[in-house]
């Protein structure tokens, strides 16, 4: 194990004790939980189309907290902390990284920006994980946000149901409720997750009004075969939770381990759809590299195959590779 490498890795080590009780083994190699928490000596390893910022932050920076890359949305980068990093993190450039808590400055600041650009319909708050945030620091958030565009759409990104769910209490549900329209989205990546804590956590969003989808991550050793990925999306649809993306990996400095290919997952989205109604079938995306946006992975958008390269089409007609990696045999 690495250790002391964090450093090199760009992501510290750390998890929250309920999330490390999920874990049948501290054996990254052997256990779907742990493999999610624990460092390992390839992430030490970036392959030279690998990079920190893999989905371009930094190219669409309007302001100290504000990301905006597609027109109708905008991201916020509320808080750099996480209870648990994932190892898989694609935002390696931000988390972490001792930005802190966004400041009250830098909320009217992004309140200021929705304001002056009525294109954005839609305010992403992310991270790190908002939810390391106290209540009253977020509830400001939230309040400056909405008072400057009383039609504007939030949408929270946290992981806490599934790594820390006591943290949805029932004060902190009924408080983000009272912003609607607002929407959860989650990351739930493994079966083992979905527990009575999880369900608990999740009920109390959408008991407050609070419509709560997922967007899991294909990972290697973790979910990448078709059994374990039904059992995910059929214990989230029974916990009231929509599947929405299923994501392959990004190319994230480190993270070579974890991905799969496209022609696995388009396989294994092909199986899914024979075996699940559709409110439990969600869609394969990838974000392209460089920052190129957002694209479903279908027969139709994966153009041709070169040597080393998939060749992918955006919603533009524009074609970008993304590599061919060869298939790793789990460890």
């Amino acid at each position: 194990m690495i250790g002391d490498d964090e450093a090199r890795s760009g992501l510290p080590s750390g998890v929250s004790s309920y999330y490390a009780s999920l874990a049948c083994t501290r054996d990254p190699y052997a256990d779907p939980v742990a493999a999610q928490f624990m460092p390992r000596d390839e992430e030490l390893v970036s392959l030279p189309y690998e990079t920190r910022d893999p989905i371009g932050d930094e190219r669409y920076r309007v302001c100290a907290r504000v990301i905006h890359h597609y027109r109708d949305r905008i991201l916020i980068l509320a808080n750099d902390r996480c209870a648990t990093y994932c190892r898989h993190c694609f935002r390696r450039h931000f988390t972490a990284h001792s930005t802190g808590r966004i400041t009250q400055a830098e909320v009217r600041e992004a309140a200021a920006y929705v304001a002056e650009h009525p294109e954005c319909r839609e305010a992403l708050i992310s991270g790190g994980d908002p939810l390391m945030l106290p209540d009253e620091h977020l509830d400001f958030l939230l309040r400056a946000l909405r008072d400057a565009r009383g039609d504007l759409i939030l949408r929270l990104a946290t992981r806490m149901p599934v790594v820390q769910p006591s943290r949805i209490t029932t004060e902190t549900a009924a408080m983000l409720g009272s912003y609607a329209p607002l929407w959860a989205v989650i990351q739930t990546n493994h079966p083992r997750e979905i527990t009575p804590d999880f369900g608990r956590a999740v009920g109390l969003l959408v008991n407050n009004g609070i419509p709560v989808l997922n967007q899991a991550v294909l990972l290697r050793g973790v979910n990448d075969d078709a059994d374990t990925l039904e059992a995910l999306m059929r214990g989230l649809v029974q916990c009231r939770v929509k599947p929405y993306y299923l994501f392959q990996g990004d190319l994230a400095s480190g993270t070579s381990h974890f991905r799969t290919t496209i022609d696995e997952g388009l396989a294994l989205m092909a199986e899914l759809r024979k075996r699940l109604t559709g409110i439990a079938v969600p869609t394969y995306a990838v974000d392209l590299p460089g920052g190129a946006g957002k694209v479903p992975l279908t027969e139709a958008t994966v153009v041709r195959h070169e040597p080393q390269w998939y060749v992918l089409r955006d919603l533009d007609g524009n074609e970008h590779r993304y590599p061919r990696e060869e298939r790793r045999e789990r460890g």
